[in-house]
């Protein structure tokens, strides 16, 4: 296993559109594996494989207090979202150090693959529901600021340019 770099935005990797994943087999299995180290090593509660430069339909997720509940969603789709929305302050690890509010359906129907491609259909509320929605639009190359205003998009944009130009 691997930790992988994880892209910041406003890297334009991150508006990369995943495409499908079609063969499971051990590299897609090592990708899983290493995708999950560098989640819990970030630490995050959710990664999506364009966040580490691989531009296929995978996302991992952990939103248990253990960190010992993956979840592994290969080619996920959204079958059904409630009609309820929630606000939930989102981060990512694409965007260290922000913070913000973003409205929501509150439940979501998720069917997917494992990573031995077995389709599964998973109910998701709460944290789960937020995480599932937030790490798919990674796969579609949208990142969660853009959900915000354009002053705020702005102003993170600027906050990010500034902290790379300090970290080199």
């Amino acid at each position: 296993m691997a930790l992988l770099p994880i892209l910041e935005y406003p890297d334009p990797r991150l508006k990369t559109v995943a495409r499908p994943v079609t063969r499971f087999d051990d590299r897609l299995r090592a990708l899983v594996a290493d995708m999950a180290e560098t989640m819990y090593e970030a630490p995050g509660v959710g990664l999506a494989a364009t966040q580490v430069d691989f531009h296929e339909r995978l996302l991992v997720i952990d939103v248990s207090e253990s960190k010992d509940q993956l979840k592994v969603f290969i080619n996920p789709e959204i079958l059904w979202s409630s009609e309820e929305r929630v606000e939930c302050e989102e981060g990512c690890l694409s965007v260290p150090g922000v913070y913000d509010a973003v409205t929501r359906p509150a439940r979501v129907r998720v069917r997917a693959q494992d990573e031995h491609g077995a389709t599964f259909e998973l109910d998701c509320e709460g944290l789960l529901a937020v995480c599932v929605q937030h790490e798919m639009d990674h796969l579609l190359g949208k990142v969660f600021v853009e959900y915000l205003s354009p002053l705020k998009q702005d102003r993170i944009r600027t906050k990010m340019r500034k902290r790379k130009v300090k970290a080199a």
